[in-house]
C-alpha cells in the first residue's frame, strides 16, 4: 500500500536546537512547580504542540489543576478554571448577551472559555447540553453568540478532568464528545519520594511563589509551525493507518476472546491523531523524523477511549489498555 506525501520543507538543525532550547525552559518551569507526573507533562507538551485537547482521569489531588496553571503561567497564557456542576448553562461557559440599560441596547460578555488555557474541572459532572457547548470551541476554535462568531485566543487547549471513582450524579461523556480530545491520560499516584518532594515544596513556599514566564505564546506558534514539520516515512504513515484499520476489524487480528469485546473501533481522528502526536513527540525528544516509537508510547493515550468497549469487558476486567497492546502486538512494527 503507498501513501501519496506532500512535500515538507526539512527542519534545519538551528530551528530545531532553537526549539529544544523553548521547550527546556517550558519543562524547567514545568517541573519547578509541579512534582513528577512525566506521563502528564509529555501528554500536555504534546497537546500544545499540535493543538489538541486533553481528558484527565484520576481521583482528586493529583495535581491536575497545579499542572495546567503551570504550563499557563509559563508561557503568559491566560488561564480560566471552570467547575463542572449540573446546572452550569452553556451560557456560562461560551458567554452570552446581557441588555445594557445606560446603552438601550444588547452587549455579549463572553465566557471562561475565551482563554489560551481552560480546565474544565470534572467535566462529566456537567450535563449533556453543557458538554456539547464545548464542541464547537474544541473543533471549531470560535463560538457563536446571538448569532456573531467569536473566534478563541491562539493557541488554545482544553484540559478536561473527571474523577473515576465517584459516578452518582456524573454524565457519561459521549462518544462524539469523547473523540474531540486527541489524548486520554489516567494519572497515577506519586511515589513515596515524590510524595516526600511535595511536602519539602510546601514548607519551604514554593508553590506560592508567582512564575514568571520563560516563554511566549507566539513561540508556541512557531513549534506548532515546526511540528507540522516534521518528517513522517511512508513506512510508518502506513503502520499508524493499519493499527486503526485493526482496531475496526478485531474479529481477523485479535483472540476471540478479545475481539467480542469489542464494540466500536478508532475513527479517522485516531489516525490523524496519532501522526500529529508523532511528530509532537518526535520534537520534544530532539528529532526532526517520527520513528515507531513515537507512535508506541502515544498508543494508549489516543486509542483508550476511542476503542469502546462492551459491558462484558468492564464486568470481566479486561481494559482498553490491555485491548490497545494486543492490536499493537498484531502489526508488524516498520
Amino acid at each position: 500500500m503507498e501513501f501519496m506525501t506532500s512535500p515538507r520543507q526539512r527542519i534545519s538543525s538551528a530551528e530545531l536546537a532553537s526549539a529544544n532550547q523553548v521547550i527546556g525552559k517550558i519543562v524547567r518551569a514545568f517541573s519547578g512547580k509541579v512534582v513528577g507526573q512525566l506521563p502528564l507533562r509529555e501528554t500536555l507538551l504534546i497537546a500544545l504542540l499540535t493543538g489538541g485537547h486533553v481528558l484527565l482521569e484520576s481521583v482528586p489531588g493529583l495535581a491536575k489543576t497545579t499542572a495546567a496553571e503551570a504550563l499557563a503561567a509559563s508561557l503568559g497564557g491566560t488561564f480560566r478554571r471552570i467547575q463542572c456542576t449540573p446546572d452550569l448553562l452553556p451560557s456560562d461557559i461560551i458567554g452570552t448577551q446581557i441588555y445594557d440599560a445606560q446603552q438601550n441596547e444588547f452587549v455579549t460578555k463572553l465566557g471562561p472559555v475565551h482563554a489560551n488555557f481552560v480546565l474544565l474541572d470534572e467535566v462529566n459532572r456537567s450535563s449533556a447540553k453543557t458538554q456539547s457547548a464545548m464542541l464547537e470551541a474544541m473543533q471549531e476554535r470560535q463560538t457563536t453568540i446571538g448569532g456573531e462568531r467569536f473566534p478563541l485566543p491562539k493557541p488554545f487547549l482544553v484540559i478536561a478532568t473527571q474523577n473515576p471513582i465517584e459516578q452518582e450524579g456524573t454524565y457519561v461523556l459521549a462518544e462524539a464528545q469523547l473523540d474531540r480530545f486527541m489524548l486520554k491520560d489516567v494519572l497515577d499516584y506519586p511515589t513515596p519520594a515524590e510524595e516526600a518532594e511535595i511536602l519539602r515544596r510546601i514548607d519551604a513556599g514554593v508553590f506560592e511563589d508567582d512564575q514568571e514566564p520563560v516563554a511566549s505564546l507566539e513561540n508556541i506558534l512557531e513549534l506548532q509551525r515546526l511540528t507540522r514539520r516534521v518528517y513522517v516515512d511512508p513506512a510508518i504513515t502506513e503502520y499508524i493507518v493499519s493499527l486503526t484499520y485493526v482496531t475496526r476489524h478485531v474479529e481477523q487480528y485479535l483472540e476471540p476472546e478479545l475481539a467480542r469485546l469489542v464494540e466500536v473501533g478508532a475513527s479517522p481522528r485516531a489516525a490523524i491523531n496519532l501522526t500529529a502526536g508523532a511528530r509532537a513527540s518526535a520534537l520534544l525528544q530532539g528529532r526532526d523524523h517520527v520513528i515507531p516509537e513515537d507512535i508506541r508510547r502515544l498508543g494508549h493515550r489516543i486509542l483508550r477511549h476511542r476503542t469502546l468497549l462492551s459491558y462484558e469487558a468492564e464486568a470481566t476486567g479486561v481494559t482498553p489498555e490491555r485491548i490497545v497492546d494486543a492490536i499493537f502486538a498484531s502489526v508488524r512494527t516498520p
